[in-house]
C-alpha cells in the first residue's frame, strides 16, 4: 500500500522519537486518511504531555473547492522554509505561522502522459491514450480532473502557469520560488525544458523568479509527467528557502 497514508501509530511513534522541547509541528497533506491519522496521532501524544500543532496543505488548483484541494507538490516548500525556521530555535508557534504563510502562497498543478502501476495491482492505475494528457493528476496515481490533447512543453506551460496566477496575486518584480517536479518516469532533460518555458513565461510578465528548483522531489512511482508549483515569496521565506541543508533530494550550501 504505497500510496496509503502512514497508521497513527507509526505518525504517534515519529512524535515520540522526534519532538523536542519546543514540541512538533505536524505537516499533513490534505486527504482524509492523512488528516484523520495524523489528527488522532496528535491527541495521543498530547496525553504524554509533547506539544502538538499541525497544518493541512493544499495546494492542487486542479480541484474548486478550496477544502477539497490535495496536499502536492508545493508541500516540498513548507517542510524546507518550516525546517529552517525550526533549526534556528523558533517556537512551535513562529513555525506553524510561516507554515501557513506558505501553504497560503503557494500553487501547484500537475499533468500525467502516463499512469503510474501500482506493485500490488500490477497494471496502470488508468489507461491513457498516446496522444492525450492527464491535467491535474494527484500524488498517488490518481486520473487528472479533464484529458487534453498532447501539448508541446511550451503549451503546457502557459495551460498551467496562467491557470497558477489566476489564483496568485503576483505583481511585476515581486519574486517567487519555481519547482518543476517530476513524477518519477520523466528525463531530466525534459523537466528542464519545461522549466525553461515557465521562466520565459514568468520573464515576460515580469515576474522575478529567485530561486529553481528541477528534479524528482514527489514523485508517483513510474508515472510519466510533472507538476509546476509557484510560491510567491517574501524576505523571510526567501531567506530560508535558501538555508543550509543535506538530504537525498535538496542540497543547499552557504551563499
Amino acid at each position: 500500500d504505497v500510496f496509503a497514508s502512514p497508521s497513527v501509530i507509526q505518525v504517534f511513534n515519529a512524535i515520540k522519537h522526534n519532538h523536542s522541547e519546543q514540541g512538533v509541528l505536524l505537516v499533513i497533506k490534505n486527504y482524509s486518511g492523512d488528516v484523520m491519522n495524523f489528527e488522532s496521532a496528535a491527541a495521543m501524544a498530547e496525553d504524554y504531555d509533547i506539544r502538538v500543532d499541525s497544518v493541512c496543505v493544499n495546494d492542487d488548483i486542479s480541484i474548486e473547492k478550496m477544502e477539497d484541494r490535495r496536499g502536492v507538490a508545493g508541500t516540498i516548500f513548507v517542510h524546507k522554509i518550516a525546517g529552517a525556521l525550526a533549526e534556528r530555535g523558533a517556537s512551535l508557534r513562529q513555525v506553524k505561522e510561516i507554515s501557513q504563510r506558505v501553504i497560503d502562497n503557494v500553487r501547484t498543478m500537475g499533468i500525467a502522459l502516463t499512469s503510474c502501476t501500482v506493485p500490488a495491482r500490477g497494471k496502470p492505475t488508468f489507461d491513457l491514450e498516446e496522444d492525450k494528457i492527464e491535467v491535474g493528476v494527484g500524488i498517488h496515481g490518481e486520473a487528472g480532473i479533464f484529458r487534453e490533447r498532447l501539448l508541446s512543453a511550451k503549451e503546457t506551460a502557459e495551460l498551467i502557469i496562467e491557470r497558477i496566477l489566476s489564483e496568485l496575486s503576483v505583481s511585476k518584480e515581486e519574486e517567487v520560488a519555481v519547482l518543476i517536479n517530476g513524477f518519477g518516469g520523466t528525463p531530466l532533460q525534459e523537466l528542464f525544458i519545461l522549466n525553461n518555458e515557465v521562466a520565459s513565461i514568468l520573464n515576460s510578465k515580469g515576474i522575478a523568479v529567485a530561486k529553481t528548483l528541477v528534479g524528482n522531489y514527489m514523485t508517483s512511482i513510474d508515472m510519466e509527467g510533472g507538476s509546476i508549483s509557484v510560491l510567491k515569496l517574501d524576505e523571510q521565506m526567501k531567506r530560508l528557502l535558501s538555508a543550509p541543508c543535506e538530504t537525498a533530494a535538496w542540497k543547499e550550501t552557504e551563499a
